[in-house]
């Protein structure tokens, strides 16, 4: 997953506020949303991000992966996030 290069991010304690310069939208995040959107930028597969997010909050981890399934999907709709194929690597 790649997160696209036209995003401009700015985080506080209540979140984010992410702005797409290629569209000239504005979108706001919550806390555990600017937090999945720290852990994209970090290269951070769906896998560890939900783990990630399960110990920092305290929630279940079969929720917790569900809504970040949830929001990427958002950030893919909104061209926000490119989901990449994974590569096998050949021996």
């Amino acid at each position: 997953m790649k997160v696209s290069a036209e995003l401009r991010s700015t985080h506080n304690h209540d979140g984010a506020v992410v702005l797409d310069i290629r569209h000239g939208q504005m979108f706001r995040l919550n806390l555990v949303g600017s937090r999945i959107l720290e852990l994209l930028k970090e290269s951070r597969d769906e896998t560890e991000i939900a783990d990630q997010i399960s110990a920092e909050f305290g929630a279940e981890r079969d929720l917790v992966a569900s809504d970040v399934r949830e929001f990427l999907a958002q950030l893919e709709r909104h061209q926000l996030l490119r989901i990449e194929p994974k590569v096998k690597a050949t021996q």
